[in-house]
Parts: structure tokens; C-alpha cells; sequence
């Protein structure tokens, strides 16, 4: 999908999965006056539903552009999410890093963001990474986002060419009820959605894995309504 740019647009690439975080995301991004480009990756998730997701509300939110690429990281395994031989946590969160961190995920895709900005003459990413509810994944958290920055100011042409890159997490320390509330301020249709880890083809969550359980939770703690669609 493409869109027009008003003259003077700044453009930002806006990292875009399907899920409640990252449609919060491009909504804040876009309400911060930037052109976005979003960009969703199939890594052979089990969620690939989460993809269709994506592209919905890319549209809803008049992205000037979204691309979806593949990237087999199912080939390595190492995840609940990429190797179906390991089963999906199903009784609540637990502290610790859990299976479903998949290995250097967030790492991969801030890179393909990086080169996609630098194509288009961009200086700013958004990642929807959160620290507050699910702080146990590694690459959420803030010294991560910030290392992140700094060797992509060290590793590009754009940069060392006086272009800074801005890595921006605007999620990082809000609560999931906090990410919700903010979003319906600003409009998502948190209905377009999918957050599941074993979502149906059709996009109904199963209510029961982390990801369903933070989600539930989080709109019960906003007061919002909640849009998901259970398969029971």
C-alpha cells in the first residue's frame, strides 16, 4: 500500500506485528506527524495469522506503506513460537525468560528496519517493545533499546554521514492497561488485532497463553471494553 507525502514529511519505519502493542504504536507514531512505514516480518511464527492482522491495521491507520517479509527463523527453532515441538506456556506467567522468546528476534528485525530507513532517507524507527508487563524477554528492555540505538549510529552511512537514527519505544514503560487506554484515545480498533500465540486461521484467540492473559487482563485494569475474539 502506498500513500501520498505532504511536502517536509518526516518518514518513520514502524515495526508492525498484528498485535495490541504495535498497533498502539503506529497510532502514536502517526499521531506524532510521521510519515510510517511499516514493516511486518513472517519468521515462521505459529501465529502467522498475526500477518493478516498487520495489513488491517496498517490500513485503518493509513500507513504510507507496509511490507511483509520472510524470514525462516522456524529454521532454528529454540521458541514455543517457531518449533511446534514445544509446547506453548498455559498456566499464567512465570518469572524467568519464558519459552515463547524467540532468539535474537528483536535484534533480526530492528536490523531490517535499520536498512529500510536508511533507503528511505528516514532517521527514526518505532518499536513496540515493553518492559513493564513481560519484562522477563531480554530485548524489551531499556539498556537494550539504547545499545540498540548507539550501534546503529555507529554502523550506517546515514550516520556517519551526520543523519542520527532515533530508535523509539514509546511502550517501554507502560502497563498493558496504560498501552490500551492510550491507544483508544487515539483511535485503534483494537478488534483488527491478534495477540494469541495460537490463534485460528480466523484469528480467534485461545484466552489461555500469556500473551491472551496479559491482553484480558489489560483491558479489564483500563476499563475498556474488550474486542477479542475467543474461540471458546
Amino acid at each position: 500500500m502506498s500513500g501520498q507525502l505532504s511536502p517536509g514529511t518526516q518518514r518513520a519505519v514502524v515495526l508492525l506485528s498484528g498485535g495490541l502493542d504495535s498497533a498502539t504504536t503506529l497510532a502514536i507514531a502517526r499521531e506524532s506527524g510521521f510519515a510510517c512505514y511499516c514493516l511486518s516480518v513472517d519468521y515462521g511464527q505459529r501465529h502467522r495469522v498475526e500477518l493478516q492482522a498487520a495489513a488491517a491495521v496498517a490500513r485503518a491507520l493509513g500507513a504510507s506503506e507496509h511490507r511483509v517479509l520472510r524470514l525462516g527463523l522456524d529454521e532454528f527453532g529454540g521458541s514455543a513460537l517457531t518449533d511446534t515441538s514445544i509446547a506453548l506456556p498455559v498456566d499464567g506467567v512465570q518469572p524467568g525468560v519464558p519459552v515463547t522468546y524467540v532468539p535474537a528476534r528483536n535484534t533480526v528485525m530492528l536490523s531490517l528496519a535499520l536498512a529500510w530507513a536508511e533507503v528511505l532517507a528516514s532517521q527514526d524507527i518505532f518499536v513496540g517493545v515493553n518492559s513493564v508487563d513481560y519484562s522477563g524477554y531480554p530485548d524489551c528492555r531499556p539498556g537494550y533499546v539504547a545499545a540498540f540505538e548507539r550501534m546503529a549510529n555507529l554502523a550506517t552511512r546515514a550516520a556517519v554521514e551526520g543523519a542520527l537514527l532515533r530508535i523509539h519505544a514509546p511502550l517501554i514503560s507502560l502497563a498493558k492497561a496504560q498501552i490500551i487506554a492510550r491507544g483508544n484515545q487515539l483511535g485503534v480498533d483494537y478488534g483488527l488485532t491478534v495477540s494469541c500465540y495460537q490463534a485460528d486461521e480466523s484469528g480467534r484467540a485461545c484466552g489461555v497463553c500469556d500473551s491472551c492473559r496479559l491482553r484480558r487482563a489489560g483491558f479489564v485494569a483500563a476499563g475498556v471494553a474488550d474486542p477479542t475474539r475467543y474461540a471458546a
